[in-house]
């Protein structure tokens, strides 16, 4: 199974495998797109479907590219084969940017995440885990030692994933257009899988597939997410946890990667349930707008690192074990809020000038109601017609 190999020391070929699933499986659609009508098709289906069987030679060059081969970054066919024959942004009659500085930079970058990475190993290594004096210490400090786990862990995929980076980027390949500033920039998003600083410092959970491994997440929304969408509805949990089952299965089955993915889609919806709060403050109460935002990246970072270690020790009993530890916070925490967002669901903020335009327009229907009604009936001294005048005009303004 997937991850027993350097478990041993040895060379694990899964993630060769995994990037390889990934492009057979976009391949395959896109071309069973290009065999639909266009009206039946959404702007991203439309864009990469293949309209003819690519060659031999195109399939096996676009599967095995040495520059995503093991790690990836994944990409479409569309994309590569407009590289290979220089067409689109790669035309001839375009004159190419350098690929050098961004090299460089992506070089440099996974220069520092290794030797961070090594530095960190030597104070938060996973076997401390299995050692007596981890069961000696109290709460806070295995939450924080688990923090630091996952933290330290990360810093290894920042590496390989920088390196991959630069190499997608110096082939030409990482090349994803220009900006719109004046004088034009290169851009490499292409070729990007991580944001370092937008992982460490995610404002929200819902932001983590924008930022971390950015290709697959960006594959997964295309071929799962979008297309579990009925049309004419809204996406709910069903198609977000969907996903990250999928997600789990692609990496392998161990217990510890369903175990996170699935735990991932309740963090994520209980990040949205914070987000709701805070967009529902009114801009006059700033300081508890901020106070929701930070509670958000608080409980981004602690779910985060929590969740993580099941991906890390993989195995059931060690997963259950570590998160048992900590009194299973990571876990309680989401499924509290999922659960407090449907007992105080938030209603959106309706600005002044709303609140004021609903007011005059109540005390408008108000005059003339009062004026067809009630004002008439009042010269005849009507009591009764008065009181049951009354009692209406209660109830359009919502107090019975």
């Amino acid at each position: 199974m997937s991850g027993d190999a350097w478990k041993e020391g040895g060379i694990d070929a899964t993630g060769a495998l995994m990037v390889l699933t990934l492009k057979v499986i976009s391949c395959a659609i896109n071309y069973n797109d290009g065999l639909l009508n266009e009206e039946e098709l959404r702007e991203v289906q439309k864009k990469y479907r293949l309209i003819e069987l690519p060659s031999l030679i195109e399939y096996f060059g676009y599967c095995l590219c040495c520059g995503s081969h093991f790690v990836g970054p994944v990409y479409e066919m569309k994309d590569y084969l407009d590289w290979t024959e220089r067409k689109g942004i790669w035309a001839h009659s375009d004159k190419g940017p350098s690929p050098y500085g961004a090299t460089f930079r992506a070089l440099i970058q996974a220069a520092f995440c290794m030797a961070l990475y090594l530095y960190l190993l030597l104070y938060y290594p996973l076997s401390r885990f299995t050692e007596p004096i981890y069961q000696e210490w109290g709460f806070w400090r295995k939450l924080t030692y688990q923090y630091m786990s996952s933290f330290t862990a990360r810093w290894k995929y920042y590496f390989i994933w920088s390196i991959s980076e630069a190499t997608i980027i110096i082939s030409g390949l990482g090349f994803s257009g220009w900006t719109e500033s004046s004088p034009p920039k290169p851009k490499w998003d292409r070729a990007k899988n991580v944001d370092i600083l937008g992982v460490e410092l995610a404002k929200s959970s819902v932001a983590l597939p924008l930022v971390w491994n950015i290709q697959v997440s960006t594959w997964l929304r295309h071929y799962v997410y979008e297309r579990l969408i009925t049309k004419g509805k809204k996406p709910g949990f069903f198609q977000l946890l969907a996903t990250q089952t999928v997600s789990a299965v692609w990496h392998g089955l161990y217990p510890g990667y369903i175990i996170f993915f699935v735990q991932s889609a309740l963090i994520i919806a209980g990040s949205r349930v914070i987000y709701r709060w805070e967009q529902a403050i009114p801009r006059n109460m700033a300081l508890v707008k901020k106070a929701l935002v930070f509670m958000n990246f608080a409980y981004t970072l602690l779910v985060l690192n929590y969740s993580a270690i099941g991906f890390l020790v993989l195995s059931l009993h060690e997963s259950l074990a570590l998160f048992r530890s900590v009194y299973y916070i990571g876990t309680i925490l989401p499924i509290a809020l999922i659960l407090l967002g449907y007992i105080i669901p938030a209603k959106p903020a309706r600005s002044k000038a709303r609140k004021e335009h609903s007011i005059f327009s109540r005390l408008d229907e108000l005059e003339t109601i009062m004026n067809q009604y009630l004002w008439p009936k009042l010269s005849g001294v009507n009591i009764q017609y008065l009181y049951l005048s009354l009692d209406g005009l209660c109830v359009f303004l919502g107090f019975k």
